[in-house]
């Protein structure tokens, strides 16, 4: 069982920053690579970073490249999103999860946080 506890969202202004935290519990979090989705007003979930287990491999979606950054600490079963030059596109509720399989898409994650919301205005 994995346990997801996301915070750091907030209202910022466009081209602000804001870091996103993901607690984990649980003692599979070493081996599990991560991702954080997003989904806003009326949109589906969609996929914005992941990062395997080891903290080597990331993935992003085109929309965040060379914005935002993915990183975990094992010791603190903590992995991180920081986001730079927000845009007002970038509101959504952001979510982390559990990598279950490789992939890009929701059903690849099996445990997920409660969401954070981030609004970025104009």
């Amino acid at each position: 069982q994995v346990q997801l506890v996301e915070s750091g969202g907030g209202l910022v202004q466009a081209g602000g920053s804001l870091r996103l935290s993901c607690a984990a519990s649980g003692r599979i979090f070493r081996s599990s690579a991560m991702g954080w989705f997003r989904q806003g007003p009326g949109k589906e979930r969609d996929f914005v970073a992941s990062l395997s287990s080891s903290g080597i491999i990331t993935t992003y979606a085109d929309s965040v490249k060379g914005r935002f950054t993915i990183s975990r600490d094992n010791a603190k079963s903590t992995v991180y999103l920081q986001m730079n030059s927000l845009k007002p596109e970038d509101t959504a509720v952001y979510f982390c999860a559990r990598q279950r399989v490789g992939g890009t898409v929701p059903s690849s994650y099996d445990y997920w946080g409660q969401g954070t919301q981030v609004t970025v205005s104009s």
